[in-house]
């Protein structure tokens, strides 16, 4: 009798020391000794690139602003889209609680690897038009996001390029491959058509051929636009060397690159654009919704940036009166 009561005894405190260790869900990980779950979250970056890193240090910051404890599995697919299908089908076979995608292929690739796991995206141009999601008000079962492609955004600056600057060609190098910058080019030509400038554009394949690209708009354009393009403002160094060397204005669709020695840009911070889609984010994992009764998002704010440095690089004198369509800015 003595030994049965051991023996019951020794299996209550296995059960309590079991139960006090926590488990494992669907929903994330318990924290131990405290009912609060860690989540699994994938991060699947397409290229290194300074608006994409914000917005990926964004999305972070608006998790742990909220208390959310995450495990992240952060991938950059190098500008790769074979990357970006090997780190989708990765986090699918690993069932993470979430995928986080950052940039038009990646969002692309995770939505094809999987229909279950919920997928927030941004730094997409067009979510519908790259069959993302349906519409923006009912993105679709397990995706959503926010897009970086404000309607006001590129009018803005290319109105400053042909109003300003007076530049009545403007070259533009993308790559042909990345529907973002497809849509983006479209967009701009358009605008120039409007207030009667011509494009001259210049398609690459890959961040090598930027440099000659840029090179072959010399002599044959008055300004350089550059969109929101992966494979292009990976490279940009080689555009903005060109720029200053040959004294064109140059000009981009986001303001990180701006800083790097474009003439201007009117755009929005893309931390803040990732922190939208990390508040997405936090609705989804703690329950309170699902991907498909968020609505995709624009940038909250946009705002013209003038590098003051940069255009007198680029053989322009800085006008007083540009205060008044927006902020200088001087590298500081």
């Amino acid at each position: 009798m003595k030994k049965k009561v051991q023996a019951l005894s020794i299996a209550l405190a296995g059960m309590l020391l079991l139960a006090g260790c926590g488990s494992k869900d669907s929903a994330g990980e318990s924290v131990k000794g405290g009912g609060e779950k860690k989540f699994n979250v994938g991060i699947t970056q397409f290229a290194p690139h300074p608006s994409l890193d914000a917005a990926t240090e964004g999305f972070k910051k608006a998790l742990a602003d909220k208390g959310i404890k995450v495990k992240y599995d952060e991938q950059n697919a190098q500008a790769d889209q074979n990357n970006t299908q090997s780190i989708a089908k990765n986090f699918v076979g690993d069932k993470v609680d979430l995928i986080f995608a950052n940039a038009t292929p990646s969002a692309t690739a995770a939505l094809n690897a999987t229909k279950e796991i919920p997928i927030i995206f941004t730094s997409v141009t067009d979510p519908v038009g790259a069959g993302l999601v349906q519409a923006f008000d009912k993105p679709g079962k397990n995706i959503t996001g926010t897009t970086d492609n404000h309607p006001e955004a590129t009018k803005k600056t290319i109105s400053f390029i042909t109003d300003e600057v007076k530049a009545k060609k403007i070259g533009v190098i993308y790559n042909s491959g990345e529907q973002n910058s497809v849509v983006q080019v479209k967009e701009v030509k358009k605008l120039a058509e409007e207030k009667g400038a011509k494009l001259v554009e210049v398609s690459v394949a890959t961040t090598a051929e930027v440099k000659q690209a840029a090179e072959s708009l010399v002599g044959r354009v008055d300004a350089i636009y550059i969109p929101t393009d992966n494979t292009v403002v990976t490279a940009l160094d080689s555009v903005i060397s060109i720029a200053n060397s040959k004294k064109i204005p140059l000009f981009v669709g986001e303001l990180d690159s701006m800083k790097k020695g474009a003439v201007a840009a009117s755009g929005f911070s893309y931390f803040d654009l990732g922190y939208q889609s990390g508040l997405m984010a936090v609705d989804i994992l703690t329950g309170k919704k699902k991907a498909s009764e968020i609505p995709v998002e624009l940038p909250s704010s946009l705002k013209l940036v003038i590098n003051t440095k940069a255009a007198e690089a680029q053989g322009l004198t800085v006008n007083d009166e540009w205060k008044k369509l927006g902020e200088f800015y001087d590298g500081k």
